[in-house]
């Protein structure tokens, strides 16, 4: 068993929408893929083009990244202070690294400054596995619009 690697974990600011929006059609391209048609991962990674809606995202929550040792962004998440988590994107080559546990940790700290008493998300196909093994319960299934196509998700929570 591997042990685990503490990455580093800082706050993101809009300096970092560049790297989050790489990762982010990346992500999708690469490793949504396994459950999502090349159509709609496409459709959905189109989403990360709009640079004003980075800037909304990143204003209403509060993202944190993780950076591998030469400081690249292998990872990001965040938390609002009504315990809503935006996102949680892990970059394709880290995928099973612990970049996630430790991601979902760290705003789960944040959801407990904000005194928020249950966490929810909306979740794809590809994390709901990850976030049902956190304790994580899904409480429907959904389609959300991306820009052109409504993919399935999972509308989860867990109670802090």
């Amino acid at each position: 068993m591997d042990k685990q690697i503490n990455y580093n974990i800082r706050p993101l600011e809009e300096k970092d929408i560049h790297d989050m929006q790489s990762l982010f059609h990346s992500t999708v391209l690469n490793v949504n893929i396994k459950d999502y048609t090349k159509e709609e991962v496409e459709d959905w990674a189109s989403c990360g083009d709009d640079m004003e809606h980075w800037k909304e995202i990143l204003f209403n929550n509060q993202f944190i990244g993780a950076f591998n040792e030469q400081g690249c962004l292998i990872g990001y998440s965040s938390m609002n202070e009504n315990g809503y988590m935006h996102s949680m994107f892990v970059h394709k080559d880290w995928q099973g690294k612990s970049v996630a546990t430790q991601l979902l940790s760290e705003v789960e700290k944040i959801a407990r400054q904000y005194k928020v008493k249950e966490i929810t998300s909306e979740v794809s196909k590809t994390a709901r596995p990850f976030f049902e093994h956190k304790e994580y319960v899904v409480e429907c299934e959904q389609k959300q619009q991306a820009n052109r196509l409504k993919l399935t998700n999972y509308k989860m929570k867990k109670v802090l």
